[in-house]
């Protein structure tokens, strides 16, 4: 089991010494990989709902200040030796695909292959249109042109690409990614996500508290599995060639343990709830799993931070081998 935790790129703890400690101890400690996520310009009034709480309200709000993801990832793969870094998600249509496709391999190649590129397409209508990205509307079939192309610079000698947005000929693409190839994760529950997972991911990255798509008790994952490998039989892909991640957006002791319709609500709870819950997944396939251990509890300073790191690593990751 891979276990990851979440860089803050938004909020009090994104200054550089902050940063700093937060990812040099995350591998000191053992963590396996750090994410990251993508925003660029959230617009000050947003009508778009964010799909992961059941209000539909952004908890980071529109006023925070955020760090670009792909430059914090160089920055965080200069500090580290050994630690992955997954961006999650990285909105595939927020950059210019050419632009995303020399950054990522920059970044793969500089780390010595550390990189896992997350990706989606994106929920916040108004930031699409603050940045000049993409159509909104079309961001799917962006997604799986970008991600084309992407493939296309990464992989071929003499890289050529003639699609709707994307056109070049007779260009020189170098160096390529350490990675051949850069592991893919596919975040979201909808159904277009679990199609571009399996048309060409390798790993299928969740968030359990999607209130259309729930997977936050052991018998609604089971269930999210079983659909998906649905998926994967009507697009003749194998399901043992995509492994399963999963997103938490909180850590222990932030919430009492629950309920939902009579099952243990996953990750809620105490240390030995937790350690139960991600071995619960493990037994489900689950091969990664990453949690948020800044901005909560009583002390959300960076020396706050650093303590729940180092109570998760002894009342958790210690324990689960």
């Amino acid at each position: 089991m891979q276990i990851g935790f979440n860089l803050p790129t938004s909020g009090p703890l994104i200054e550089p010494d902050s940063l700093v400690r937060i990812v040099t101890e995350g591998e000191k400690l053992g963590f396996d990989y750090v994410t990251i996520s993508d925003h660029i310009m959230v617009p000050s009034n947003l009508e778009s709902k964010y799909p992961y709480t059941g209000t539909g309200e952004f908890p980071a709000g529109a006023s925070a200040a955020w760090l670009e993801q792909l430059a914090t990832t160089a920055y965080v793969a200069a500090l580290t030796t050994k630690l992955r870094f997954v961006l999650s998600v990285m909105v595939v249509p927020h950059r210019p695909a050419v632009l995303t496709a020399k950054l990522l391999s920059t970044i793969d190649y500089l780390s010595k292959g550390r990189l896992t590129l997350g990706i989606g397409v994106g929920w916040c209508r108004e930031e699409f249109e603050a940045i000049g990205a993409a159509p909104f509307d079309d961001r799917g079939n962006v997604t799986d042109e970008w991600m084309a192309a992407c493939q296309e610079l990464w992989t071929a000698d003499k890289p050529k690409f003639d699609g709707k947005y994307v056109k070049f000929d007779d260009v020189v693409f170098t160096p390529k990614p350490a990675q051949n190839p850069i592991p893919i994760w596919v975040g979201g529950e909808s159904a277009p996500a679990l199609r571009r997972t399996v048309r060409y991911a390798h790993g299928w990255y969740p968030v359990g508290t999607n209130p259309q798509h729930p997977m936050n008790t052991a018998g609604l994952f089971r269930k999210g599995v079983e659909r998906f490998h649905g998926f994967c039989a009507r697009g003749e892909r194998d399901p043992a060639e995509i492994a399963l991640a999963y997103r938490v957006l909180s850590g222990p002791g932030v919430r009492g343990r629950t309920n939902i319709d009579g099952e243990a609500e996953l990750f809620t709870g105490t240390d030995a709830d937790w350690v139960g819950d991600i071995k619960t997944l493990q037994d489900q396939g689950v091969s990664a799993i990453d949690v948020r251990l800044f901005g909560y509890g009583a002390n959300q300073s960076l020396q706050g931070t650093i303590d729940n790191m180092h109570r998760f690593r002894d009342g958790v990751l210690s324990k689960i081998g």
